[in-house]
């Protein structure tokens, strides 16, 4: 079995309504990040549910957490989150080779 691609793991973690609002919160958080408690505020997942998502996007390389006493602080790792960015529109409108196959009447 081929492993993913960090982009693809990355992608494929983006692809769940739950993680997408949640990176999207982080992301405008900015640098500080949210505390887990703050996430749940604002989203009203179930800390259970959030801490699996969480999982899933730390796994996939987008997510950073810090350990502040009994505080977890998560912030988006900005440096992959704009190499997955960088491979989505790198050859944007560059257009493509139109291929022509013959069909018999």
């Amino acid at each position: 079995m081929t492993s993913m691609s960090p982009t693809a793991r990355a992608l494929a973690a983006l692809g769940h309504d739950a993680r997408l609002s949640i990176f999207r919160l982080l992301v405008q958080a900015g640098e500080d990040g949210l505390r887990v408690s703050d996430i749940v505020e604002h989203l009203g997942l179930a800390p259970s549910t959030l801490a699996h998502h969480l999982s899933t996007l730390v796994d996939a390389g987008l997510v950073l957490q810090d350990k502040n006493g009994r505080e977890v602080f998560n912030r988006v790792d900005y440096p992959a989150m704009h190499r997955v960015v960088a491979f989505l529109t790198s050859e944007c409108c560059i257009g493509v080779p139109a291929q022509f196959t013959v069909t018999a009447a």
